[in-house]
């Protein structure tokens, strides 16, 4: 995005929430004109004629719900990057599904809500292909970046990013990160794990056995992985070159 000041618009049915964000978001230099409705509808309304460069969304509304609501400014042309404000931490896997920009949990902290104005500016704008995932840590939804994540470790029905700082757990499968992130370029090298080829910083080959290094971590490639592993290794770098 630019450098000029945002356009946001909030959007709560309760009325001291949407008061209260407001106010927040006044105090963040980086936000210009603050837009404020009580209802999904109301903004979609006023969508059709302003346009705006985020929306802060509570998640339970009546009538048309935040997740509902995002699920429609999806299908905009030039959809706005979209930051969920609940009191609910169960609706993360949902956002994320929306490619939510941030999530944040009422009551709403100050340096969390500069945080998501943070994404929002450096987003890039509408046509951003960058995923995030959203994380606990410390009792507070933070979203994690594709692009962080080197490897993916399959944990029952979850599964844990592995970044260069640390591990999150997540309430997703090995599978649907799979197929979801395969044209990002994640690769199954094992029935339990899910590799970046971007993170891959080497290939061993001993004794017929196969492991690759990715942030100082080797792993173990399976015999049924490794012909494919190593074709699109091979890609990929003459991808690069």
């Amino acid at each position: 995005m630019t450098g000029e000041p945002l356009r946001v618009l909030v959007v709560d049915d309760e009325r001291p929430a949407l008061d209260e964000l407001a106010y927040l978001l006044r105090q963040d230099d980086r936000i210009g004109t603050i837009r404020a409705c009580d209802s999904a509808t109301d903004a979609l309304r006023l969508l059709r004629t302003e346009p705006v460069d985020a929306v802060f969304v509570d998640v339970e509304m009546p009538g048309l719900t935040g997740l509902e609501l995002a699920a429609v400014l999806a299908r905009f042309a030039e959809p706005p990057p979209v930051v969920f404000v609940t009191a609910h931490m169960e609706h993360a896997v949902e956002a994320f599904d929306l490619r939510a920009v941030d999530y944040l949990l009422k009551p709403v902290r100050i340096d969390r809500l500069r945080e998501a104005v943070r994404r929002i500016s450096e987003s890039g704008g509408p046509a951003t292909t960058e995923e995030t995932l959203p994380v606990e840590l410390g009792g507070v939804t933070r979203f994690v970046n594709r692009s962080e994540v080197s490897y993916v470790e399959a944990q029952g029905d979850y599964a844990r990013l592995h970044t260069a700082t640390g591990s999150h757990l997540v309430r997703l499968s090995l599978t649907a990160l799979e197929e979801r992130w395969s044209e990002a370029g994640f690769v199954r090298i094992h029935r339990s794990l899910l590799v970046a080829l971007a993170h891959v910083d080497e290939v061993r080959v001993d004794g017929g056995h196969c492991s690759v290094m990715v942030n100082a971590t080797e792993l173990t490639v399976s015999r049924r992985h490794t012909p494919m592993l190593r074709e699109l290794l091979r890609s990929h770098r003459q991808g690069d070159s």
